[in-house]
């Protein structure tokens, strides 16, 4: 009943076509058009607002949420800590999904990457070049290269889950794993990938994605040995 009353309120928002920040009727309307109980409704709204499909403003009402990638992330790092205390390599399995991703997607960008894009990515470089000099690159400039190379596919849902997965394996790694940092060989591997994807190269750009997965999971194996 409650997963019912759950799929026709997204039904609802389906139907009317409503877009995230769109009021959603009241509780009685809510009550009057599905035909439930008020707490019904409460509870249905609660469960779709942990999905981030409803906004809750206590006070102002129900609105559409941001359907953002925030319960997926948070799944993913739950699932992620909860089998590295069971044992299990699950760190290195989040990194095989990001590199299958990645891997996949980087030979249809060589050689399409917009000007503009291309100058971010090697300010981006530059700016690894120059924090490596006086200690780690740092994450933030990191997840903006990957961001900035997966820009020009123009796909807003696959830009969301690839940030969905760098989100996720960068909060449990920082969490769970001191992992070791040779800053120049990411400043190396940062480039190659800009250099071969500036030249049309769809082997070398792909080769240059997994050098890059590979010295992370070469890194990561090393941490959980020691």
């Amino acid at each position: 009943m409650a997963r019912d009353i759950q799929e026709r309120i997204k039904r609802l928002i389906i139907d009317r076509r409503l877009p995230s920040g769109a009021p959603l009727p009241t509780e009685p309307e809510l009550m009057e058009l599905l035909g439930v109980s008020r707490n019904s409704v409460r509870e249905a709204l609660k469960a779709l607002q942990a999905m981030g499909i409803v906004e809750i403003r206590h006070g102002f009402g129900t609105y559409v949420g941001p359907m953002s990638m925030a319960p997926m992330i948070e799944g993913l790092t739950f699932r992620t800590v909860a089998g590295h205390y069971r044992g299990e390599e699950s760190l290195l399995q989040l990194l095989e999904l990001r590199e299958a991703v990645e891997t996949g997607l980087v030979t249809r960008l060589a050689g399409r990457i917009p000007e503009a894009d291309l100058a971010e990515l090697d300010t981006l470089v530059e700016r690894m070049e120059k924090e490596s000099a006086t200690g780690d690159v740092r994450a933030d400039t990191d997840r903006a290269f990957h961001a900035a190379l997966y820009r020009g596919l123009d796909n807003a849902l696959l830009s969301e889950v690839l940030e969905a997965f760098w989100d996720a394996f960068h909060r449990v790694r920082t969490d769970l794993v001191d992992v070791p940092q040779d800053p120049r060989i990411t400043c190396i591997q940062h480039r190659a990938i800009l250099e071969a994807v500036r030249s049309g190269d769809a082997v070398r750009a792909e080769d240059a994605v997994r050098d890059h997965f590979g010295n992370i999971r070469a890194r990561l194996r090393s941490a959980h040995r020691r």
